[in-house]
């Protein structure tokens, strides 16, 4: 093989893009040589719910124009519902459309990303809750076994969706104090005929019954709300990480859910057996030192 100088293979590993996005939030970052250049925020994408078209309006109007250049080396794109051959190609082709990628596209299950940040080369069982919850084994190197995690309507237990959607049932049907109802109302300015509509006739209800979890964290004190999330949290361990030989594995958690309500998580464990593990709020960190390592050792490998 060529050998090329240091100084020529440095000037070979150029710009990279890791995003991480969920149904709520997109994390685009710029990396270079395992350092974070730019970080940009954009709103979630999920090619379950939205056209190829959409998301290339969202990639060329909030993300394009932030970037100070539209050219890398490679993109890793971690989403929320990239499972699927045809929806990693509508992933791609977005991405393609406005970027000037020399090497890969890689399009991902945010699945996939937790589980390099939480696990790196280790084997264990990796979850996120977020706005949706998810959940699988990882032998280290792959994702082995994976529950689906069906949604908010069918699953997605513990996540900030099925929490709001909870909360929400429960302050209609007045299962809660008249007194937390009242607050919850005048806190979102909302009536319950507009809450309807929002869920059952708008886009991205999941997105809008995760917006109430900050009332959820913020009466943790009263004892039904408490109970509500705990139950919530126990019913995602049953029905999601006892599948897998969590006996025998840490159990790590990344996601706003998990960080923001840790404590609740910690105590949900604990009942249910489950050896819990590392708790993070964000991938990112994770991911860009797994890129920059697989970066490395393709390097080294290839010149040797």
């Amino acid at each position: 093989l060529h050998l090329l100088s240091r100084r020529q293979r440095q000037m070979c590993i150029r710009d990279r893009l890791i995003a991480d996005s969920g149904s709520t939030k997109t994390d685009w970052c710029v990396v270079e040589h395992g350092q974070l250049i730019q970080q940009i925020f954009t709103k979630g994408t999920n090619p379950f719910f939205q056209s190829e078209e959409e998301i290339s309006n969202e990639i060329a109007t909030a993300l394009i124009p932030q970037l100070k250049t539209n050219k890398f080396e490679a993109v890793h794109f971690y989403g929320a519902g990239c499972a699927f051959p045809d929806k990693i190609e509508t992933m791609r082709k977005a991405i393609a459309s406005h970027l000037q990628v020399s090497g890969e596209i890689e399009v991902s299950t945010d699945m996939l990303a937790a589980a390099r940040s939480l696990c790196g080369h280790q084997p264990g069982i990796a979850c996120i809750m977020g706005t949706g919850s998810n959940s699988c084994y990882y032998d280290g190197k792959n994702i082995v076994t994976n529950v689906s995690p069906l949604g908010f309507i069918l699953g997605d237990e513990g996540s900030g969706a099925v929490l709001g959607k909870l909360l929400v049932g429960d302050i209609l049907k007045n299962q809660m104090t008249p007194g937390l109802k009242e607050k919850f109302l005048e806190q979102f300015n909302l009536t319950p005929a507009e809450i309807i509509d929002r869920v059952y006739r708008k886009p991205f209800p999941n997105r809008f019954l995760a917006s109430f979890s900050p009332f959820l964290v913020q009466h943790l004190d009263e004892p039904v709300i408490r109970e509500l999330v705990l139950n919530s949290f126990k019913k995602f361990l049953k029905r999601n990480v006892m599948q897998y030989d969590y006996q025998h594995a840490p159990v790590h958690f990344i996601g706003s859910v998990a960080f923001y309500y840790r404590e609740l998580l910690s105590e949900a464990c604990k009942i249910m057996g489950v050896h819990l593990g590392t708790i993070i709020q964000s991938p990112m960190e994770g991911l860009i030192t797994v890129s920059y390592t697989h970066l490395r050792a393709h390097e080294t490998g290839a010149y040797l």
